[in-house]
């Protein structure tokens, strides 16, 4: 099967307002009030919990590794209470889903959130079952950009890894990807956006409408 594999923050949702919220949560917990900005510090957010403590404790000159080991379990539950208040998909993106259904891929999601954070999202979004797999960061004992994740994705596909896709927005898709032996397509509307040509991915998205046709150019060649 031909198979197009998804990553999920910044890639076909934009997460960053509901991260931010989790993290400024922890912050006042701190006694800090809020230091993330969704104007400022979306490309911040998509990078995970983990960055945003950093970036924050950082910050305010209070930077200690056992505070962000301390409040990441804090910020998880506080994002799983409210993960979809802010969360939507990009322009397009649930169009160009279920038009390469239409044509026969198999979608799945790989994805650096936790597995179950990450069913809960699509569920609140009604677009859980438009995915025949997801593998989130703690499915294996390893994530992205370690290709054992994508792999295991196509695999509960019945994918073929010759037929494969990976769309993400990252350095890190684009190492998965490149690990994996598969090419990457990077959107260029997120934070980051403007950095994707730098990466050098097999191709770069600027709209969802493109994607069906410039995933099977790609596996044409591929395959």
């Amino acid at each position: 099967m031909r198979t197009v594999v998804f990553d999920l923050d910044g890639t076909l949702a934009d997460t960053s307002g509901d991260l931010i919220a989790a993290a400024n949560h922890c912050f006042r917990d701190m006694g800090f009030g809020d230091i993330l900005d969704v104007s400022g510090d979306a490309g911040v957010a998509l990078r995970g919990g983990r960055r945003m403590l950093t970036e924050g404790l950082t910050r305010l000159g209070r930077m200690d590794p056992g505070m962000v080991d301390r409040y990441y379990p804090v910020l998880l539950d506080a994002y799983g209470a409210a993960i979809s208040e802010h969360t939507v998909f990009y322009p397009g993106a649930l169009d160009a889903i279920r038009t390469l259904a239409s044509r026969g891929y198999g979608l799945g999601i790989c994805t650096n959130k936790p597995e179950v954070l990450a069913q809960k999202l699509l569920r609140e979004l009604g677009a859980l079952d438009l995915f025949g797999a997801l593998v989130g960061a703690d499915t294996l004992p390893v994530r992205k950009p370690d290709p054992a994740p994508l792999r295991e994705t196509v695999r509960r596909l019945g994918g073929d890894p010759a037929m494969t896709v990976l769309i993400g927005d990252s350095d890190t898709d684009r190492n998965t990807a490149r690990a994996a032996g598969v090419p990457s397509v990077l959107v260029t509307f997120g934070p980051g956006g403007e950095d994707m040509a730098a990466l050098a991915p097999e191709a770069l998205l600027e709209d969802f409408a493109d994607l069906p046709d410039l995933v099977q150019a790609l596996i044409g060649r591929n395959s």
